[in-house]
């Protein structure tokens, strides 16, 4: 696998050169799941992770045969009848059909995502299987198109690493939650910072690797936004399946951890 350098001479992540190689990726993730990825998908995934078999067999297959999450972290948003949802990088939408399933016909879920082919793949994928309480919408997590104030709940699956901008991400997260709101996320992070040799590799941070925060620096970026970091959980049950992602998880502590924050009243 080829690599491709998205640090600038400045030292600054090339924003663009970096959303390409992402959604490269998870267009593959949309249109050819059986595929080669530096990290394991579909329902032996999310059952290893922790996701209730009888929750996965009621969303649409074709969903969770994408699903390239990094955790289980819906128990801690505990999402209610009626809330109002919105997830992060939503892909073909395995998280955002469970969220639907647990707002009930009275709640709603926006799921947003920068790649056409998984919108596409999990708005076709609602239509068909009768989800008439979720909707998803073209963006990106740094800038959503969702009303300051508006959303109970705020969930993302392994995505925030994906942006070079993580501090605008938990900016716009506090806006848009109501006070009295909550973040539940699952996200890879590390114990040591990264070198710049994977910093550099837009492969690795595809693979969501190479944009890794430190688990402190993470933590107190989103206390920064203005929310309150509640909990915090390893997922060891989590692991990558290339040598070059592995042996970044050995050298630099690279895992995957749940998180719960809120938003003060």
């Amino acid at each position: 696998m080829t690599t491709a350098t998205v640090i600038r001479e400045s030292g600054l992540v090339n924003q663009d050169a970096l959303r390409r190689k992402v959604q490269d990726m998870y267009r593959r993730v949309a249109k050819e799941p059986e595929g080669d990825f530096h990290f394991a998908m579909g329902r032996p995934l999310a059952e290893e992770l922790g996701y209730p078999p009888a929750d996965l067999d009621r969303i649409p297959r074709q969903a969770l045969e994408s699903f390239a999450g990094v955790g289980h972290f819906l128990p801690l948003a505990a999402i209610r009848d009626g809330e109002t949802v919105v997830d992060l990088g939503s892909g073909s939408g395995t998280d955002a059909f469970l969220a639907a399933l647990y707002t009930g016909p009275t709640g709603r879920v926006m799921g947003l995502d920068m790649t056409a082919e998984q919108r596409e793949k999990a708005e076709r994928l609602a239509r068909e299987t009768g989800f008439t309480n979720i909707t998803f919408h073209a963006g990106y997590i740094e800038e959503t198109p969702f009303d300051s104030g508006s959303v109970d709940v705020v969930i993302s699956n392994g995505v925030i690493n994906l942006s070079a901008e993580k501090d605008r991400v938990f900016a716009e997260i506090a806006r848009i939650l109501r006070p009295g709101g909550r973040l539940a996320l699952s996200d890879i992070v590390t114990e040591r910072q990264l070198p710049e040799k994977v910093k550099c590799d837009a492969t690795l941070w595809a693979a969501c690797i190479g944009g890794a925060m430190q688990q402190d620096d993470y933590s107190g970026g989103i206390t920064a936004a203005g929310l309150e970091v509640v909990a915090v959980q390893d997922n060891p049950q989590y692991r990558f399946l290339t040598d070059a992602a592995q042996g970044a998880s050995r050298a630099y502590g690279v895992k995957s951890v749940n998180l719960l924050a809120t938003k003060p009243e």
